[in-house]
């Protein structure tokens, strides 16, 4: 597998992707390698949903 491919609806099978394509790149990392992976995805999650939450606070309210 060499690029993940998610749909725009997000289906179960787009979850079953993504553990796919994890194990696939991680099957041969030591258990140093995957844990620094898994923190580093971690680490961009969270600076995105920070960002989301910076650009909602920016955005006026609909009424």
């Amino acid at each position: 597998m060499t690029e993940l491919k998610i749909s725009d609806d997000f289906t179960i099978e787009d979850i079953h992707k993504i553990r796919e394509y994890n194990y696939e790149r991680r099957k041969g990392m030591t258990f140093e390698e995957r844990k620094t992976d898994i923190e580093k995805g971690a680490k961009l999650g969270l600076e995105r949903i920070e960002q989301l939450r910076k650009e909602k606070a920016l955005t006026p309210m609909a009424q």
